[in-house]
């Protein structure tokens, strides 16, 4: 049984596109990556699966129940981390998850064991109230309401906005933990390397639409990276006329290239290079969608 499926599933704002006939099958076990620039329909297709938005046409199961008509039933067994989290400020953290958790048909001692040891993990003060948070911490206590009753469905959308990357790693190793007990991640983001880290499958959304399902190793294989070198001498744009540059720039002594393909080949070349200095990005996913997937429409 999949954890979720949805089929041709559609959510318009009046006139205004949300997603248009998003199909995508997230496999019960897995650590399913969802991307896309902001402004995309990850949000929205996450917000349609909660059952707290409807879609305008199309439908979504989760576990295979709809998750129109039983949306109360899924959500005992789905953690939801929204990409913004809002809370009543005069609450302390421990007050806000002790009374988040008494919605789940969970042990209460457990449970509070569970919140108390994810708090040490973030390195988060329950004692504190919501208002004296700054909006890391604030992002902590809902990855501890999204954790804290062991859900079977892990849904995050934008996670890590505003955690240092000494917590984002504890996260991302928590999440790996929850995987190997069983539950299944959908970990929706903008930023590629994130979902690199973690995922098994990815599927690309641009526009409303889902434009390509990928393993993650078949998009490691052949990610666009852009390369910008300093050499000693000046730089020959022959050099670098091969399969998968693209966006060459070449000025007295600088070159700067987006090169999509196996990194051998191209390390190939530079080893033949007189180099004074290199650097190599990873670049934004409309560079991306601009020279990875110029036929984005293909499945």
């Amino acid at each position: 049984m999949n954890a979720i499926e949805t089929t041709k599933l559609t959510k318009f704002y009046g006139k205004s596109r949300g997603i248009v006939d998003v199909d995508m099958t997230v496999e019960e076990g897995e650590i399913y990556g969802f991307i896309g620039p902001n402004g995309a329909g990850k949000s929205t297709t996450i917000r349609t699966l909660l059952g707290l938005i409807y879609p305008t046409s199309g439908s979504a199961t989760i576990f295979g129940k709809d998750v129109i008509k039983f949306g109360p039933q899924i959500r005992q067994e789905v953690g939801y981390l929204p990409s913004e989290v809002f809370y009543y400020d005069d609450m302390r953290a421990i007050d806000l998850l002790r009374y988040s958790a008494s919605f789940y048909n969970k042990d209460g001692k457990a449970t509070e064991e569970r919140i108390t040891c994810l708090a040490e993990l973030l390195d988060l003060d329950l004692k504190k109230k919501i208002d004296d948070l700054s909006y890391g911490n604030k992002k902590k206590v809902g990855i501890i309401q999204g954790l804290a009753h062991e859900p079977k469905l892990i849904i995050l959308d934008e996670p890590t906005g505003g955690l240092d990357p000494l917590i984002q790693q504890q996260f991302f190793n928590q999440l790996k933990e929850e995987n190997k007990r069983g539950a299944t991640v959908l970990f929706s983001s903008h930023i590629l390397s994130e979902v690199q880290k973690l995922c098994e499958r990815v599927a690309i959304i641009k526009e409303g639409t889902i434009i390509k399902v990928e393993q993650i190793r078949t998009l490691l294989e052949n990610a666009t990276k852009r390369f910008k070198l300093e050499m000693a001498g000046a730089a020959d744009a022959s050099q670098f006329d091969i399969d998968g540059v693209s966006d060459l720039v070449v000025t007295n002594h600088s070159v700067s290239f987006l090169f999509r393909g196996r990194i051998n080949s191209i390390t190939k070349i530079l080893a033949e290079q007189d180099l004074v200095d290199f650097l190599v990005e990873e670049p934004d996913l409309e560079e991306i969608f601009l020279h990875y997937y110029q036929k984005g429409d293909e499945q």
